[in-house]
């Protein structure tokens, strides 16, 4: 048992304890040790993805280089009546292809002949045969197979090592004879892809580029013009290897692996690889290396360059060690943190308890407050009803004993009266005092009997309104207006009895304190609610008109209609008058005591 609270207290959620300090602090390191990871990798690959594309750039910039060079050589043959081997081999030499363009192995002219030339074309050949540069004596077209076009090579450059192709016919195999009809047709850059079989570098290692080279002064605008006025193709063969290699050296890390394939040109679906920097290279997971792949257009053939290097080659010794720096400057400053949280938590928590206490003994006072407060409503509430209840009675019994008293007391003087009216004169005169005393007794019964609680209530609601209106006019001389739009206004006398006195403190206050020339009361009744309307064009409230000290008008208006369930609004500004607005439901019209069961008439009134 004991083992239990001890282990309820350790995971108690009131208190917070060291080990999840330590274990949140963990946490954090790991996450800082992740993003600083995440970060390091992502800069290193984008250092990388740089790189490859700079090296695409290269790659590209040489070949777009190389094919200036394939131009150039074409508009050397278009602007000449007649190149011939001698002028060739200048052309060629002042270019100096080995330092200017190194992955450049030679440049060559391939002389368009039909078969039915064949002959002809080879007698012409050994006519012309140039042996000072180095050309043979003769000339012979192979493969020796007969085919109805030919592409024979009968000028290229640098000779000395690529002698032994001159008289080769280029077109013997489909696709490169596919290339040069599709260039010669359409005026453009073409290439096989095919490699070029040479002993002077590795097998598939050297690719060509050829433009064809028309008659000078021939139209050229269809395919069949073209194909009438070709006399033949300017070709360049390229190193691959040199070309990607040249392209590889600025690269910043030394590890990285290039894959070349060629994916033709958009016909053929197997790929060719064309270059591999490192084919020895062990295969790595593609979550240890960092990869992309680039393409790059070879004049109507897609080459795909794969490029590929090791995570750990574009790492620093700095960016090995920064990940567990930041996990342990996040261990280090989480713990901390949640030291300076446990601190300030107890003594949180010590005055949240406190304040626990505060609150809950301030609750308990307003509850105590709250009660006392409705308990003297309510006191309130049955003063006022017995109150009422009194005047009501007072009323009825100065009615009854007092007034029924004078009401005889004058029949009798008024009878006296007619009688000593000729026989004598003095006690006449007496009498008529008397009568005149009584009258003024009357009515000063009749105001205290109104004061205490007007007669014209129990005529209802609307009559007692109208009534004191009519006494306000008569005792202030103001213009008051009463717009009344229920006539008959069916309502209990407890809620009529309150509704008056409202509105008679209404109009003593504007009385008092407005300076008004105007007043306006409202009487509306809809659905089950009454509403009344007092307004002035007065002098207004003031700010501190409701705080002053024995002034109970207002309040004793707000509290009225809150004892009645109803609603308040005192509206004013100053020099902007005042209003006086207030709402009351009241009961169905079978709750309502009939006005002439307490209604009761002063017989002595005339």
């Amino acid at each position: 048992m004991a083992a239990l609270l001890g282990k309820l207290r350790l995971f108690s959620s009131s208190r917070p304890v060291w080990w999840a300090g330590v274990l949140l602090s963990l946490g954090i390191g790991g996450l800082f040790y992740l993003a600083a990871n995440r970060t390091i990798e992502y800069d290193a690959g984008e250092r990388f993805r740089h790189q490859a594309q700079n090296a695409q750039y290269n790659i590209n910039s040489r070949i777009n280089a190389y094919t200036d060079v394939l131009r150039g050589t074409a508009s050397f043959f278009h602007a000449a009546e007649h190149v011939d081997r001698a002028s060739f081999h200048r052309y060629v030499d002042g270019l100096d292809i080995e330092t200017h363009f190194p992955a450049l192995d030679n440049i060559n002219y391939a002389h368009y002949v039909t078969d039915a030339n064949r002959e002809a074309f080879e007698r012409s050949m050994r006519i012309s045969a140039d042996t000072a540069l180095g050309y043979p004596e003769t000339l012979a077209i192979w493969p020796s197979e007969r085919r109805p076009e030919y592409w024979v090579l009968t000028m290229i450059e640098p000779l000395a090592e690529f002698g032994e192709k001159i008289g080769r016919d280029i077109s013997y195999r489909v696709p490169v004879a596919r290339a040069l009809e599709r260039g010669r047709d359409n005026g453009e850059l073409s290439a096989s892809g095919i490699p070029i079989d040479s002993a002077h570098q590795p097998v598939g290692s050297g690719l060509a580029l050829r433009l064809p080279v028309y008659r000078k002064d021939m139209p050229l605008k269809t395919a069949a013009q073209r194909r009438a006025a070709c006399i033949g193709s300017v070709g360049i063969g390229f190193s691959v290897p040199r070309l990607v290699q040249g392209a590889l050296e600025p690269m910043q890390v030394r590890d990285t692996r290039l894959v070349l394939y060629d994916s033709g040109d958009g016909q053929t679906s197997a790929p060719a690889l064309l270059f591999d920097s490192k084919p020895a290279s062990p295969v790595l997971r593609s979550s240890d290396q960092f990869s992309v792949a680039l393409p790059i257009d070879f004049h109507n053939r897609h080459w795909k360059a794969y490029f590929s290097t090791p995570k750990a080659s574009w790492y620093s010794r700095f960016d090995t060690w920064l990940p567990w720096l930041a996990m342990a400057c996040g261990f280090t400053g989480s713990l901390l943190f949640y030291l300076l949280f446990h601190t300030l938590s107890s003594s949180r928590m010590r005055a949240v308890k406190m304040a626990k206490e505060m609150t809950r003994e301030l609750r308990n006072s307003q509850a105590r407050l709250q009660q006392s407060h409705q308990r003297l409503r309510r006191l309130v509430a049955h003063s006022d009803q017995i109150k009422e209840l009194e005047r009501k009675r007072i009323a009825r019994e100065i009615h009854d004993d007092l007034g029924q008293n004078l009401l005889v007391l004058r029949i009798d003087v008024d009878l006296l009266t007619n009688r000593t009216r000729h026989r004598h004169p003095r006690l006449h005169a007496r009498a008529v005092r008397m009568l005149s005393q009584i009258d003024s007794t009357i009515k000063s019964v009749r105001h205290i009997i109104n004061d205490l609680r007007p007669t014209v209530l129990d005529l209802g609601l609307n009559a007692a309104v109208e009534w004191q209106i009519a006494q306000f006019r008569q005792r202030s001389g103001m213009v008051c207006e009463l717009i009344d739009h229920d006539p008959e206004i069916q309502i209990d006398d407890h809620s009529a009895t309150a509704i008056f006195r409202i509105l008679q403190e209404s109009l003593s206050n504007i009385l008092q304190h407005a300076r008004a020339s105007l007043v306006r009361v409202e009487l509306r009744q809809s659905n089950s609610t009454l509403s009344m309307t007092i307004s002035d064009n007065g002098i207004g409230l003031r700010d501190n008109s409701r705080d002053k000290t024995g002034s109970f008008g207002l309040v004793g208006i707000e509290e009225r209609i809150h004892l009645l369930g109803g609603t308040c609004a005192i509206t004013g500004t100053p020099n902007g008058g005042t209003t006086v607005a207030i709402s009351v439901p009241f009961p169905a019209s079978s709750e309502i005591m009939p006005a002439a069961d307490l209604a009761f008439e002063y017989p002595f009134e005339h």
